[in-house]
């Protein structure tokens, strides 16, 4: 299989895939009853862009050493990933079926050990970045060209570890990572706002030494044009700030706190599939 998606920025193509990717993130937590429905959906368009556009990578050979690779630091975001690994072709879709099944390689976060395309078990909030880093380091160590990319939560980056991360990255001039915040405003407990405000949001990852891209994490066309520019900038790490909406591609979900570990029901589902036929 290519090495890199040939589709490249056929904008209509990542639309598509994106719409694909919600529809099997929505059937497979209905299917299990639990899971986490806003995070998954808001961050879908992103990690879309990412595997069907921009990432090197191959399915059937996951293992290969120059592939670029995808840290998925809020780790309850599972459903995404599997969703994006299942469409790329890294296992059979029906697997998706299986999701939070006793023995299923699905599990309620991402293991490394038990499913292809996972390249570290996430779910411990703030971890991803620690990680990326090294993953860098060592990348660069062995004179490849890979790039790293982690996808971070905004009430993720209330945890402490996130800004050693992010010191460490810039300190040793990481221009392999990819930062990418999630900014969809609410968390388990609420807005991010009210349970520990992060803003000035720009200013601080500026502060620690980063280059900073701010984009609609919607928009297929910004989020290719800013993975785009962070492989430009030599020196430093870069992250993107992507403002999404909570739930997006349902409008019953958008913006709704109580969705953020709660799955659909079927009654939900039925109507979450009609309105992504319709608009999608």
């Amino acid at each position: 299989m290519h090495s890199k998606s040939s589709r490249g920025r056929d904008i209509a193509f990542l639309k598509k895939q994106a719409k694909l990717v919600r529809i099997e993130i929505l059937k497979m937590l209905t299917l299990a009853g639990s899971g986490h429905t806003g995070g998954s959906l808001s961050a879908a368009d992103i990690v879309t862009v990412l595997y069907f556009s921009k990432m090197r990578h191959r399915p059937d050979d996951p293992s290969w050493g120059e592939r670029d690779r995808f840290i998925l630091s809020k780790g309850h975001a599972a459903p995404l990933l599997y969703a994006v690994l299942a469409l790329s072709g890294y296992f059979d879709i029906s697997v998706l079926k299986t999701l939070r099944k006793l023995g299923s390689p699905l599990q309620g976060h991402p293991c490394s050990r038990v499913l292809p395309g996972v390249e570290i078990s996430t779910g411990s909030l703030g971890q991803g970045l620690s990680v990326s880093n090294g993953i860098a380091i060592g990348l660069k160590m062995d004179n490849l060209s890979s790039r790293v990319y982690c996808l971070l939560g905004d009430g993720e980056i209330q945890e402490g570890q996130v800004w050693e991360a992010a010191m460490t990255a810039a300190h040793y001039r990481l221009d392999n990572i990819c930062a990418i915040v999630d900014l969809n405003g609410l968390q388990i407990d609420g807005p991010v706002s009210k349970v520990k405000a992060i803003e000035p949001v720009a200013s601080k990852w500026l502060a620690f030494g980063w280059n900073v891209i701010d984009i609609d994490g919607h928009g297929i066309e910004e989020i290719l044009d800013a993975f785009d520019e962070a492989e430009t900038v030599k020196g430093k790490p870069s992250v993107i700030l992507a403002h999404t909406i909570k739930g997006k591609g349902v409008s019953f979900f958008e913006g709704k706190v109580e969705y953020h570990g709660m799955a659909p029901t079927p009654e939900e589902l039925e109507g979450a599939l009609k309105e992504l036929e319709v608009h999608g």
